[in-house]
């Protein structure tokens, strides 16, 4: 086992204020929010699928897979949206449009270049 200095962390210090515990840096030079908002979420292989399980009853459209960043999901979120005229968000990784719009997802995905499959669901 380590010694006790080991289990340590400093997450405070007088003279730079937090400390990042991911890279630790001074929060105020910390660049781990940066490196996660531009890192790719997706596998590559795109699912595009109505749900309605755990959502008390609410139908969902999901998009799954994109190999796309934070910001690039948030585009395409806002595009989707306003497409279909419904609302969504971004949810790990996931894009949730409120309702059965499928078909209109599966459209604007291809009208993209986006190769995607409708998944059972």
């Amino acid at each position: 086992m380590g010694s006790r200095k080991d289990d340590y962390r400093v997450v405070y210090s007088t003279d730079s204020g937090s400390i990042c515990s991911g890279c630790q840096r001074p929060s105020a030079k910390c660049t781990c929010a940066e490196q996660k908002r531009k890192a790719v979420l997706g596998s590559g292989t795109v699912r595009v699928r109505r749900e309605t399980k755990g959502r008390g009853g609410k139908t969902v459209t999901t998009v799954s897979g994109l190999a796309l960043n934070q910001e690039q999901l948030a585009t395409l979120l806002k595009d989707l949206k306003r497409t279909c005229g419904a609302g969504g968000a971004v949810k790990e990784g996931v894009v949730e449009i409120q309702g059965d719009h499928c078909d209109v997802v599966l459209r604007e995905l291809a009208a993209r270049g986006i190769a995607a499959k409708r998944a059972g669901g």
